[in-house]
């Protein structure tokens, strides 16, 4: 399908939704849709109108966008703006039990978003895994006074795609049967939530290219037969032109780069988008690993030679500088998380922060934090399993995330950019003073690739009054529990924000409280709270998984057996007269 270029896309996107001066309105229906993106399988899928792929949100900075959602499909749901600030909007953030009890099937929710940022993001279902059934979509916010000059742009979206249903999927990843923890491996790739994607260059002009990954999983590694990139934005931070052949991007990650074309029409070229297969326990011999779509100049010429391209060592932090300045300021405070996989007391592998599984308490701890009075700056009345981080307003914090699993992992904080300032190796135990390094102006971004084995030192200013999830951005390791809920200055979000009645309607219509602790209850009473797996009494090791794995497996094998036979209950004669079965 050749995609037109998103200046007109802006301009058609525009033209069917509402707008009244700054105010950009769509109607979003959230359906079933029946679909075949991959040309593998049909099958039910998240759309939107009635329409798949769900089309993707052009504004300009400072407009305000407005999203009037029904939700028509079975089950609750809810819409999050990746890489927005939502500042003193909290309540429009989006993730379930955080900031806001889902949407039921049949009601209505409206997001109402004041744009005060510009650049490239996503907007994504954050209820039950939807956006790996498809609800997602790119939020593009243009600059009326660009950083850089080019004369087209386009918005490739990388994601990777499954043919049973999310759901379907969970509960197979989260088994006792799955004892390592090994993660759905998608069955292909797609540009744009399709196949066959083209993109018009013209001779001479050059051409922004907006690269999301949408994923659940996969990491791609990007480059263009013939063509360099000169990097200019990463996650809506503009960044020092820098030249590279091939640069990857881990799920909810956006990279915008400059391609000039070519000066003749005499071949086209192939975009390429490369799995990388350290994402995936295994990589089956039917997935094809590589996506690409095609550049067209002139659509008689013949395709160009492919290249192959070493990926090489990529360090983001390293490479890449913001254009317009901020130097780092001491931390206030600092705070050590480490991610591990761990069989835990429900004897299901699940993926921890400091030995804590994240569970959603009753009550969004959003309107933990407003009705709480003075107690919402005690992190006790979150509940244990929301694993609460209360914050000081205005003060600096720095996160170290130690890595200590055998995968990569994207790190992503809602309602903010966080400046990387410092990367090393294992688990940094606070022993010795933090190595770090591009202090006067280090790279910010909202979502950071944690290689396995490794730690990763970010830092933020607590400025932005609310509650805000900091989690990886694999869906399976979130829905594994891989969380962490930042209240960030509860004494000052009385002043800030405002929830409209008829959020709180939802949550009566669900069955669930909207105010109190995270059980619903007063003061500290946290009876009834929802409580997680804890750790087993001591640490299995690998072999320890596996000899678990095959201990389950040889009773369920062995009761099958024992059942099997206790049906067959028809006797027969022996010759000695006797009854046997």
């Amino acid at each position: 399908m050749l995609i037109p270029p998103v200046k007109t896309l802006a301009l058609l996107g525009l033209a069917t939704a509402v707008a009244n001066a700054a105010v950009v309105t769509y109607n979003w229906n959230i359906t079933y849709v029946n679909t075949n993106p991959d040309g593998l399988m049909d099958r039910r899928v998240i759309g939107i109108n009635g329409q798949f792929p769900p089309p993707a949100i052009n504004v300009t900075l400072h407009d305000t966008l407005v999203i009037n959602v029904m939700n028509q499909i079975s089950e609750p749901t809810t819409l999050h703006a990746h890489g927005l600030f939502q500042t003193a909007n909290n309540q429009m953030d989006g993730p379930s039990m955080v900031t806001q009890c889902p949407i039921p099937p049949g009601a209505n929710f409206t997001y109402t978003i004041p744009i005060e940022q510009y650049g490239t993001y996503w907007i994504h279902g954050h209820n039950k895994g939807h956006y790996v059934d498809g609800l997602r979509a790119p939020l593009i916010i243009h600059n009326p006074a660009e950083t850089y000059h080019y004369d087209e742009e386009y918005t490739l979206a990388f994601a990777d795609w499954y043919h049973d249903e999310h759901s379907v999927l969970l509960d197979e990843y989260l088994s006792i049967f799955n004892p390592t923890g090994a993660e759905p491996v998608p069955k292909s790739a797609l540009i744009n939530q399709m196949l066959n994607t083209q993109f018009s260059f013209a001779p001479g002009k050059v051409y922004r290219l907006r690269i999301i990954n949408m994923s659940a999983l996969a990491m791609f590694h990007i480059h263009i037969d013939g063509h360099d990139m000169d990097i200019i934005e990463v996650d809506g931070v503009d960044v020092q032109r820098t030249t590279v052949k091939t640069f990857p991007i881990s799920a909810a990650q956006r990279y915008s780069v400059l391609v000039t074309a070519k000066n003749t029409t005499t071949h086209n070229f192939l975009i390429h988008g490369d799995m990388d297969p350290e994402m995936f326990d295994t990589v089956p011999g039917t997935l094809q690993m590589n996506i690409t779509g095609k550049i067209i100049y002139d659509a008689a010429s013949p395709l160009a030679p492919e290249e192959l391209i070493d990926w090489g060592e990529f360090d983001d932090a390293a490479l890449l500088t913001p254009v317009v300045p901020m130097a780092t300021t001491p931390a206030d405070s600092q705070i050590s998380l480490t991610a591990s996989f761990q069989v835990m007391d429900d004897y299901i592998n699940k993926a921890t922060f400091n030995d804590i599984t994240y569970v959603a308490p009753k009550v969004p701890t959003l309107y933990t934090a407003i009705s709480m009075g003075n107690l919402s700056s005690d992190p006790q009345v979150y509940g244990t399993y929301a694993h609460p981080l209360v914050l000081k307003h205005n003060s600096w914090v720095e996160i170290i995330i130690n890595n200590n699993d055998a995968g990569n992992h994207p790190f992503h904080l809602h309602g903010h950019l966080f400046q990387i300032v410092g990367r090393g190796d294992g688990v940094y135990d606070g022993s010795t003073p933090y190595t770090y390094f591009n202090t006067s102006n280090p790279l910010r971004r909202d979502t950071v690739l944690v290689p396995s084995l490794t730690n990763v030192a970010i830092r933020f200013q607590a400025n932005n009054p609310g509650v805000w999830l900091f989690h990886c951005h694999i869906e399976w390791h979130l829905q594994a529990g891989l969380a962490t809920t930042i209240i960030e200055a509860p004494e000052a979000m009385s002043g800030v924000l405002t929830v409209d009645r008829t959020h709180l309607e939802h949550c009566t219509d669900l069955g669930l409280p909207y105010s109190g602790n995270a059980a619903g209850n007063q003061g500290l009473d946290l009876t009834g709270q929802n409580v997680g797996p804890n750790l087993l009494p001591g640490k299995f090791t690998p072999k320890g998984i596996v000899a678990l794995f095959f201990t389950v497996l040889s009773a369920v094998v062995g009761l099958a057996t024992v059942i099997w036979y206790a049906q067959d209950d028809e006797l027969v004669p022996s010759e000695e007269g006797k009854e046997t079965k």
